[in-house]
């Protein structure tokens, strides 16, 4: 059974596919892979281009869908120092 996310309707969660993490459109292409590529330096457009199947609006989704569960989150800190 896929699943949205209120707000995010082309990140889907279906525990048959990539173990039920959240993917673009019921593709196997996670929003973890996306924001992990984005983190590493690669742009947009590369990603595009390495990810013909991917639309400019899926990698904008998911960076949103990323930060909004950044801001709902908490986290557990470790001292700096």
């Amino acid at each position: 059974m896929t699943r949205t996310f209120k707000g995010f309707p082309r990140i889907t969660v279906n525990p048959a596919v990539m173990g039920g993490k959240p993917c673009i459109r019921g593709m196997r292409v996670t929003v973890g892979m996306i924001l992990g590529n984005l983190g590493g330096g690669t742009s947009i457009e590369e990603l595009l281009q390495g990810y013909p199947y991917l639309e400019r609006e899926d990698v904008l989704e998911a960076m949103r869908y990323g930060a909004w569960l950044a801001q709902s989150r908490e986290l557990e800190l470790e001292s700096a120092a």
